[in-house]
């Protein structure tokens, strides 16, 4: 066990013992009415201590500021789409290396276990890598094909050949099991030997619904009552969600601007996520040595027999070269990274400079007519998750942030910034996000003569690859893919939230 994870079970063991004993814990008292909190005595209106978030498994604090986002190079391809402006960014967790074969592997095998003996195998053959992704006309790649995902030899290399839609579906699972794992080591609930398909801990069931794992181990208690209840969010045990990391979020981390400052001047501006414009390291004892996996030159992928460059003609292992400063490995090369960020062109126009992010999708759980949240789905792809529904527009008729449940093309695709006419009213009440989209980029008959590629299923990814030139490395580069569609050279790592104070252990 790392001493990360003996640290944080040492926090979460604490929590758990002041829930035990809190009689034997210190009480406080209301700054608002006076009254004693944690007293049984006065209705036991409940205090959980609380120090700090703790760190997930595989993440790394990265602390938030304002940095330039923006292409760092001459913008060779006219694109257009990414020239510097300031933002903001909020302090937050991300993985350290890209998530590997083997982690990917351990999420297969775990919904295999738990979907496949009772017949619901598409959730497990649509989370499988298309390890046809390897594959070119004109090149051999079939021992890649067959051994890259599974043969442990390349089991610390990142996994590849996963969508968007996927690697999102992975963030959840991991969220899950994290969280599990916490309430297993506390002894709040049973570890699940044979999870089943409609039951298996999934975190928003069990925050949602009162009686969720009622027969297991808890130890957490009223205090008016004594009756064993189950952790809540106002108890600080449960970890944020594992995600994608956000556009900004990605580049902010890969820029690793905190080794370049002093107090609050930026000493040297970063086009890569190292210092200067070369891509081999200054060090004397490794002088010369290649800092990242990329395509040097033409046909040159790794270099000289005898003297390798950079040692990887495909991909390498994920932690391997040098971190940045945030302690991040392979921020440049090796794969590129989805985010969450769906594409537009002009997004650095219309989006806010406090964690731009383009991609807002609002939901809330499905209620039945007594006010209830509905029961766990039981069929289809979503099987044993709580069911979401968009947050009714009716509902936000008078919000001032937000009137609708869709907003990934707000002001680039939806029905007020269209042009070319249109029953505008009848957009507002039906479908007028995705007709107002298809309109705007000629996903219709509409008389323009055009097909765009860019719609809500565009999303973004950074980074350059094994097979991307030099060019490609500086995190402020941007390209897009369908959502649904996987490559050679796209992988992921995950997010989470920082909540709390911005700077960690303050």
């Amino acid at each position: 066990m790392n001493t990360n994870k003996i640290l944080n079970l040492l926090v979460l063991v604490s929590i758990s013992l002041c829930f035990i004993f809190f009689n034997s814990c210190k009480r406080e008292y209301s700054t608002t009415t006076g009254w004693e909190y944690n007293n049984p005595e006065n209705g036991g209106f409940e205090v959980a201590p609380y120090q700090e978030q703790i760190t997930g498994p595989g993440l790394v604090f990265i602390e938030g500021g304002r940095f330039t986002m923006g292409r760092t190079e001459e913008d060779v391809m006219k694109d257009w789409d990414n020239y510097p402006r300031t933002v903001t960014v909020s302090s937050f967790f991300m993985d350290e290396a890209e998530v590997s074969n083997l982690a990917y592997l351990e999420y297969l095998h775990w919904l295999y276990r738990v979907f496949v003996p009772v017949d619901f195998i598409s959730v497990y053959a649509k989370a499988l890598p298309d390890t046809a992704c390897w594959r070119d006309k004109l090149s051999y790649n079939e021992p890649y094909v067959e051994y890259y995902l599974r043969h442990p030899a390349y089991r610390d290399y990142p996994v590849v050949g996963v969508s968007w839609i996927q690697a999102v579906n992975y963030c959840a699972w991991r969220t899950d099991r994290v969280n599990e794992q916490i309430l297993v080591d506390l002894g709040l609930i049973d570890q699940t030997n044979e999870p089943t398909a409609e039951g298996y801990f999934n975190t928003d069931a069990y925050l949602m619904y009162p009686d969720y794992e009622k027969n297991s181990d808890r130890r957490l208690q009223y205090i008016l009552t004594g009756e064993e209840r189950n952790a809540r969010m106002e108890d600080g045990i449960l970890l944020p969600r594992y995600r994608l990391p956000t556009e900004a979020e990605w580049e902010f981390a890969a820029l690793g601007l905190i080794g370049n400052t002093l107090q609050e001047r930026i000493l040297e501006r970063r086009t890569y996520p190292w210092n200067g414009h070369f891509a081999r390291t200054d060090d004397k004892k490794f002088y010369g040595s290649m800092v990242a996996n990329f395509k040097r030159g033409r046909g040159d992928y790794m270099g000289v027999a005898g003297n390798l460059n950079d040692v990887a003609d495909y991909t390498s292992p994920v932690i391997y070269y040098w971190p940045n400063d945030y302690g991040l490995y392979n921020m440049a090369g090796n794969v590129a990274e989805w985010v969450m960020d769906v594409y537009r062109q002009v997004s650095v126009d219309d989006m806010t400079d406090l964690n731009p992010y383009r991609g807002n999708y609002y939901t809330t759980p499905k209620l039945l007519d007594d006010g209830t949240i509905d029961d766990r789905i039981d069929d289809g792809d979503k099987v044993g998750q709580v069911p979401m529904v968009p947050v009714s527009d009716f509902k936000n008729d008078r919000r001032r942030n937000y009137r609708a449940a869709d907003n990934k093309n707000f002001l680039d695709g939806d029905w007020a910034s269209t042009y070319g006419g249109g029953n505008t009213e009848v957009w507002q009440r039906q479908g007028r996000n995705e007709k107002a989209n298809l309109e705007m980029y000629g996903k219709t008959a509409y008389p323009r003569g055009t097909y765009s590629l860019v719609e809500d299923k565009a999303k973004v990814y950074k980074g350059g690859s094994w097979q991307d030139m030099q060019y490609w490395l500086s995190p402020g580069q941007r390209r897009f893919l369908d959502e649904n569609e996987a490559t050679a050279y796209i992988g992921f790592r995950c997010a989470m939230a920082r909540v709390g104070y911005p700077n960690y252990g303050k």
